[in-house]
């Protein structure tokens, strides 16, 4: 279904930069959840697949988005749809993107799955822009932290969860342990990918340390090894992050500060402390294996850490 959704009645361009980026992979893991929610709850329709394909879209869209905002060059190990393709074509296409996604949910006839959905898709951008405003800042703290990994992130694996449960027909009490279990599997994904910037498998996961470092991001490692630094510490980060003043070996310091100050293993364990949220959401649904499937999903967030 995504690949009969990307292509466009008038240009192909549309397929060719939804392919390079779709088609790079990843893990397919928030329509993974749709599925797996839905089939947890007994539906045996087919809105479930154009549900997840919808999700995919609307995270694809976002990352065409974030690519040309980040001016970012590597993507899944591959060159980014904006240096491939332009800024220009990569935008509209997460247009183009973003208007798949809507109709796919309304082919579904429900009207509470497209408002989970596009709200979610306001939540996104909410969170982005939030992220953009508080960029090189260290003022905001872990409060500004979670409402842009909250917006940005977590509000997808959120709804992604929760549209399963409500195109099975799941009773109420199912629909909000599954968004739960979203949000909380969402925050932990982000925590874990912010941590892979300074340590764990990042090459095995496509991602280049160093990344946020440089572009002076003030993920929750910078911000927890900012907290509990001496004066040449904050210093330090003042600098780097706020004063967009960075040098040769500065990203060594950095992570020689955060080993010191234990930052790297307090981000883990904030992370693993989401995880075992996210499986205890799980308790209301159904006993059996797709249960015991998304809560070895919380399980595999946490390894990308290790």
């Amino acid at each position: 279904m995504i690949a009969e959704r990307m292509q466009a009645a008038d240009t192909d361009l549309i397929a060719r930069v939804a392919a390079h980026l779709i088609g790079a992979g990843g893990k397919r893991l928030r329509p993974c959840l749709t599925l797996a929610a839905a089939r947890l709850c007994g539906h045996d329709g087919e809105n479930h697949i154009r549900l997840a394909a919808a999700v995919e879209f609307i995270h694809n869209a976002t990352l065409l988005h974030d690519d040309v905002v980040d001016e970012s060059d590597r993507r899944r190990g591959r060159p980014t749809a904006n240096a491939v393709f332009g800024a220009k074509p990569s935008v509209l296409v997460g247009d183009f993107l973003f208007a798949r996604s809507f109709q796919l949910m309304v082919e579904t006839g429900s009207v509470e799955v497209l408002g989970v959905l596009s709200n979610a898709a306001a939540v996104i951008v909410e969170g982005e822009v939030l992220q953009l405003a508080a960029a090189r800042s260290l003022a905001g703290g872990e409060d500004v932290y979670f409402k842009v990994i909250r917006g940005k992130t977590a509000a997808l694996f959120e709804a992604a969860a929760q549209a399963g449960g409500m195109a099975a027909g799941a009773p109420a009490a199912q629909v909000a342990a599954l968004a739960a279990y979203g949000d909380a599997l969402g925050v932990a994904f982000q925590i874990v990918d912010d941590l892979l910037d300074y340590g764990g498998a990042s090459a095995a996961f496509g991602k280049a340390s160093g990344g946020d470092f440089r572009e002076g991001k003030a993920t929750l490692p910078v911000l927890i090894a900012h907290s509990r630094a001496d004066e040449a510490g904050r210093a330090f980060w003042k600098r780097v992050i706020e004063g967009r003043d960075q040098r040769e070996g500065d990203f060594e310091t950095a992570l020689e500060l955060m080993r010191d100050s234990g930052a790297l293993e307090a981000t883990r364990a904030r992370a693993e402390a989401f995880a075992q949220t996210a499986v205890a959401a799980l308790a209301p649904l159904p006993a059996g294996p797709l249960r015991e499937a998304l809560a070895d999903v919380a399980a595999f967030v946490l390894t990308r850490a290790r």
